[in-house]
């Protein structure tokens, strides 16, 4: 649904719950990776900011923070069933226009010019959706398994998939951030989506999500 502020026409992209899960998820995520950086580059013992700031060890705040971002990847889809519907069911999705989209992305992102897609999140999106999510399942999995065994061949096999997925994730949410921060000028505004009562301009909307935007103007939900 459109609404009208002060010069602009908005659209209400993310609800509240969605907007506050996500925030949690980004929170976890960027202690865990800046303490597991920092402990996989050789600093343990030596405390890092986040220790410093908060006067426990890295390696407990990184478990504390680790089990916590647990808990939000079971609650959040189970509190809320129908988002984590769509979010899997429109991740998964691909359709044979998304070729084009792809093939006009790198000068889209310069120019806003991107191909027509008719999905809830647009083809590139997809892509990280599903990468991200099995990245920080693996991550999490491998991290839990990691405290409640010591030593052993599982053990080893855990740790080594902790890192490899430390680093499929780092570089993932770089490139999320980079996108989603509006830095470059195809994607610029995009970050009112999820920030500031997710709202954001309904020329943005209509140039990055074409399908979704119009379904939403007309109050269609999304196709399942």
């Amino acid at each position: 649904m459109t609404t009208r502020e002060p010069g602009r026409v908005v659209v209400q992209r993310y609800a509240r719950p969605a907007r506050w899960f996500h925030a949690g998820v980004y929170l976890t995520v960027l202690v865990l990776l800046g303490t597991g950086w920092w402990l996989l580059l050789g600093h343990e013992g030596d405390p890092s900011p986040v220790a410093r700031l908060t006067g426990v060890p890295d390696t407990d705040v990184h478990k504390a923070v680790g089990w916590a971002l647990a808990v939000l990847l079971v609650a959040g889809p189970v509190l809320g069933v129908r988002a984590a519907r769509t979010f899997a069911v429109e991740s998964l999705r691909f359709r044979r226009g998304d070729v084009r989209w792809f093939r006009t992305w790198p000068s889209a992102v310069l120019t806003g010019r991107f191909a027509r897609h008719e999905g809830h999140f647009d083809p590139g999106q997809r892509v990280v959706n599903v990468l991200l999510a099995a990245s920080l399942l693996v991550l999490v999995g491998s991290g839990v398994g990691l405290v409640l065994l010591h030593g052993g061949p599982t053990f080893a096999v855990l740790a080594r998939l902790h890192k490899w997925s430390t680093h499929l994730c780092t570089v993932l949410i770089a490139g999320h951030v980079l996108i989603a921060a509006g830095v470059l000028p195809g994607y610029r505004g995009v970050w009112r989506s999820m920030h500031l009562g997710g709202r954001l301009d309904a020329r943005v909307a209509r140039r990055l999500w074409p399908g979704w935007f119009e379904r939403a103007r007309e109050g269609r939900p999304d196709r399942r």
